[in-house]
């Protein structure tokens, strides 16, 4: 018998902020992630307003295209912060696609799907800046449902280590089962 689960943990390395998409929680997420990002620096008002501008963008376009969580490194190396991204999708049943370049994993959390890519990222000045992709499809017990983890860094120079990371991530999915009523 399949055990249907109720929610799902992951283990993130120190430093990733969650960010809210939910309408409800999105901008005092966001409002969190700028202040902890700034640090108290009041002398930047335009930076500020503009990074919220952009987070409250990403987390909405997240939360239309199904996103229920989003991460996003704060990890420091010296005095750069490390940029990288978790969007964790819930796909419904019939709507996950084949890729061609993908292949199956094992997960503590069942059979996923492993994708790597290289996907470009508009600057809006008509340059494309590149970034690493790395999407585990995951099918939720008894649902039908998969959970898709999508991983970005434009850290193309260090992207074999930064995979190494979000595997390691995906690596640690657990499926959190419900109270069997019995204490």
């Amino acid at each position: 018998m399949t055990v249907t689960p109720v929610d799902y943990e992951l283990l993130l390395p120190e430093g990733w902020f969650r960010v809210g998409v939910e309408p409800e929680s999105r901008e005092r997420s966001v409002d969190a992630l700028v202040d902890r990002r700034f640090g108290g620096a009041d002398n930047v008002p335009h930076l500020k307003r503009r990074l919220r501008e952009e987070l409250l963008a990403q987390a909405a376009a997240a939360y239309d295209q199904g996103g229920i969580e989003l991460y996003l490194s704060m990890q420091q190396a010296g005095a750069l912060t490390v940029p990288a991204s978790l969007l964790v999708t819930l796909l419904p049943p019939g709507s996950v696609t084949e890729a061609a370049d993908a292949s199956a994993v094992e997960l503590a959390a069942g059979t996923a799907v492993r994708r790597r890519g290289c996907a470009g990222a508009g600057r809006g000045d008509g340059e494309t800046l590149p970034s690493v992709t790395l999407d585990y499809q995951v099918p939720v017990p008894g649902t039908g449902a998969h959970l898709l983890l999508t991983f970005s860094t434009p850290l193309v120079q260090i992207a074999d280590t930064m995979v190494e990371l979000f595997d390691a991530v995906a690596g640690s999915l657990r499926w959190r089962a419900g109270s069997s009523g019995r204490e």
